[in-house]
């Protein structure tokens, strides 16, 4: 754990040496851990706002975000490697809404986690055990699916010292089909629940691969869909992402900045998504962000950075901009 935390502080520093670079090339100032205003930044959503600090003082790596289908204001998060199968929930102000074990399930190296709400109206929590550690290379990784745990009266008290626990996570295991890859992306597509992984690059682009979701199956080859970029350097060290409800949307986000990509209008082909140029999303003072989500009804954008009592940074969709609340 100490070397991977060594590791992640380096290259934020070399991270932020870039991004202060694109700063002298007439991107305009960084100060405070800000990005630069990137050409290209959305103007469909408000600055961000810290809306509150995380209370639980368990969630120290908050690696993934996702916000729940089925239970109004509840968000859902989880630590990085280092810790065990536990999954936490909070309200959108921080509050502690309980601490869960996932049954049938370890974290090697968890780095994501998406919501899911299939057509009978169950509602799934998908969580990425895709990390590699340098020195712990691995040939596959896991995809866990667990039922989303109902929060009752009660739960809000429970820490990792006492948790519920969920009911068994099913699994699928999956490696690329061209090497070993690291990855901090995970997400869900809202309506086929394919799963894509966008992998972590340092001096190349990220890459994009999906998952049929058959879990319970045999060990699966993922499949290679593209390769993708975003307006950053490096420009595919990726951290997080997200699909949109309405499956026309989704966003990516590195240690600094989010990114969101848009189906066009006249596409009926999720991924034509890929294909386009993103626009960049200003998250505010992130020390290492690596969680993003939508709000449940798309309205929204969540973000946390690692570190205890991080800030729950939230940017919300414009009625003026290009995205207007439904």
């Amino acid at each position: 754990m100490p070397n991977k935390t060594i590791t992640k502080n380096l290259l934020i520093v070399i991270f932020s040496a870039c991004v202060s670079a694109l700063s002298s090339c007439g991107h305009g100032p960084v100060s405070g851990g800000k990005p630069p205003a990137f050409d290209g930044e959305s103007s469909a959503y408000t600055e961000p706002r810290i809306d509150a600090l995380i209370e639980s003082e368990d969630i120290v790596e908050s690696s993934g975000i996702a916000a729940s289908k089925c239970q109004q204001g509840v968000l859902w998060t989880h630590n990085d490697s280092g810790d065990d199968a536990y999954l936490f929930a909070t309200d959108t102000k921080g509050k502690s809404l309980g601490t869960w074990k996932v049954q049938n399930a370890a974290n090697k190296d968890w780095e994501d986690i998406a919501a899911f709400k299939d057509e009978t109206g169950k509602c799934f929590l998908f969580i990425g055990d895709i990390g590699n550690r340098r020195k712990e290379p691995r040939p596959d990784h896991d995809i866990y699916r667990v039922a989303e745990p109902e929060i009752v009266a009660g739960d809000a008290g429970t820490t990792k010292k006492n948790p519920s626990r969920t009911e068994p996570a099913d699994v699928i295991t999956f490696s690329y089909p061209d090497g070993r890859q690291d990855a901090e992306t995970l997400m869900v597509h809202p309506v086929t629940g394919e799963i894509y992984i966008v992998t972590k690059q340092r001096n190349k682009a990220a890459g994009v691969y999906r998952i049929k979701p058959a879990f319970g199956s045999p060990p699966v080859k993922a499949e290679k869909v593209i390769d993708v970029t975003v307006p950053a350097i490096p420009n595919g060290f990726l951290t997080g992402g997200d699909i949109a409800p309405d499956g026309k949307r989704l966003v990516l986000c590195d240690y600094f900045a989010a990114y969101e990509f848009v189906l066009p209008d006249n596409s009926a082909d999720f991924n034509d998504v890929w294909k386009q140029k993103p626009s960049v999303i200003n998250l505010g003072n992130r020390d290492q962000g690596e969680a993003i989500g939508y709000s449940a009804d798309g309205t929204s954008i969540y973000a946390t950075s690692e570190g205890q009592y991080s800030p729950l940074i939230e940017v919300r969709a414009l009625r003026t901009g290009r995205f207007p609340p439904k």
